[in-house]
């Protein structure tokens, strides 16, 4: 057998066993034909894993096992060299319609390729699985193991391990429908042991993926800092004439910017989206999911964002303009949403309170540049500035955490929180995190579309330490919304 300088794992196993699943979530790729019909996959078909433009691993798709007491029948009849064993094999049954798919699963182990033996561990146990293995074993391939299930159906799992225990290099547990980046990479860790020879291109390979994760990780900073200052820095003014009505070139200018604002999300997480090389199923985010509210409307500015508290301690420490009008007729450009979160007012972080609740109305954007002219943008409340922040990350962790060989949308459960809505990540970090928003809030105020950037430094450097935090599940728990 020739092994290739480019590692390949051959995915084998029973039908409909989740091999095509497994596959699709190892290799990024959502185009793996995936179906709950057994016997689906007839032919061989080999997934490359290209980062930087080179490919470093390959994932063969293989059939499932369509004889194997046969098959092990003949293999321990056979009277041959041990390395003519597959190819004497192929050749014996290549015309026998019977034994196409052994046939077509053993065909990439003449070109070196590393075994993979998925099974389904929320069924027990079966004879035809013990003659897979063994079928496996004397085959001599270097091979792994893996339990394709979810982790509370786990009755089976011990019988699983102990036989898998008699046949296999290395035993994993992966559920290829929720396998986050961290386990994909743990799971590669793992095939370096079942082989010492490759442990060096493995190495290379896993670097690689690590590599390959962290610059799309500062990929994405990039979309978040472009959309904040695309979106905070908003500008543009209008002629007012003087016959003109005031009110409704307000509310025009004010409903662009809503639009502008809310097509500009949807392009960074469209990007976000191919970063992560979603390409065919859309991630769907669940029905209760806050991301499934407007930017705009009210529950989003409850729930995410700062809190009212938090909201007057940023702006305390920086000084930001946070919006001063109170008197929605007389400011003009108000959401009018907040009735029940109430406002978030004071130029330096001071707050009116009425009644145990913030005063209605919020000044966003909006005033006259003199009596002709009159402009909207930039943003004055630095709430914006979380709330957009809060959206973007809770969809990246969506984004990150979507395995690509899921395919059931209505039934699997993703999430890990208890409720329809939860807080997002910005109310959990520091003060130190907070003057980094503020410094860059204040910055854009002033902020000419000619000048150098430099201000967006702190908060990118920021930003790609929170996505490694998120990618790393140091702050997962109760944060995924699914």
């Amino acid at each position: 057998m020739m092994r290739s300088e480019i590692p390949e794992f051959a995915v084998v196993g029973h039908p409909n066993e989740g091999k095509s699943s497994v596959l699709s979530t190892l290799a990024e790729d959502d185009s793996v034909r995936i179906s709950p019909l057994p016997g689906d996959t007839r032919v061989c078909r080999t997934f490359p894993v290209v980062i930087d433009g080179r490919e470093v691993v390959r994932f063969t798709d293989t059939p499932g096992f369509q004889n194997p007491r046969e098959t092990l029948q003949w293999i321990q009849a056979y009277q041959g060299s041990h390395a003519t064993l597959v190819s004497d094999f192929i050749k014996a049954h290549q015309d026998d319609d019977d034994f196409h798919d052994d046939c077509q699963l053993l065909q990439p182990l003449l070109r070196g390729a590393l075994i993979i033996f998925v099974v389904d561990g929320s069924r027990p146990l079966r004879n035809v699985d013990r003659a897979e293995m063994e079928i496996l074993r004397l085959l001599g391939c270097p091979r792994m193991a893996i339990v394709n299930c979810k982790r509370e159906e786990s009755a089976w799992l011990a019988q699983w391990q102990m036989e898998f225990r008699k046949s296999f290099n290395a035993i994993r547990l992966f559920n290829s429908c929720q396998a986050s980046y961290r386990e994909r990479i743990e799971l590669l860790e793992s095939l370096k042991s079942i082989d010492q020879e490759i442990q060096p291109v493995l190495e290379r390979v896993v670097k690689a993926f690590a590599a390959d994760w962290q610059e799309r990780n500062r990929l994405v900073a990039d979309l978040l800092l472009e959309l904040l200052c695309d979106g905070l820095g908003y500008r543009k003014s209008a002629t007012l004439k003087p016959d003109s009505d005031e009110k409704k070139l307000r509310e025009k200018l004010h409903g662009n910017f809503v639009d502008f604002l809310r097509r500009r999300e949807k392009e960074c997480q469209e990007k976000m989206r191919a970063l992560y090389k979603h390409n065919i199923f859309n991630c769907e985010l669940p029905q209760h999911s806050i991301l499934q509210e407007d930017l705009f409307s009210e529950k989003t500015w409850k729930f995410l964002g700062l809190s009212p508290a938090q909201f007057v301690v940023a702006g305390a420490l920086g000084g930001a303009a946070l919006g001063a009008a109170v008197d929605v007729a007389a400011a003009g450009l108000t959401f009018g949403i907040f009735s029940s979160l109430g406002a978030l007012l004071g130029a330096a972080g001071s707050a009116l309170l009425k009644g145990g609740e913030f005063l209605s109305g919020v000044q966003f954007l909006g005033f006259r540049l003199n009596k002709q002219r009159l402009q909207v943008g930039p943003v004055k409340t630095i709430q914006l500035l979380f709330v957009l922040l809060d959206r973007q990350l809770l969809f990246y962790s969506h984004i990150i955490n979507w395995a690509h060989g899921r395919r059931d949308y209505e039934n699997q459960v993703l999430t890990r929180q208890k409720h329809s809505f939860n807080l997002g990540y910005t109310r959990d970090w520091s003060r130190s995190r907070y003057e980094i928003c503020e410094n860059f809030f204040k910055a854009l105020q002033h902020y000419s579309q000619a000048e150098d950037k430099v201000f967006c430094r702190p908060l990118g450097e920021l930003l790609r330490e929170v996505l490694r935090e998120i990618s790393g599940g140091e702050k997962q728990a109760g944060k995924l919304s699914g």
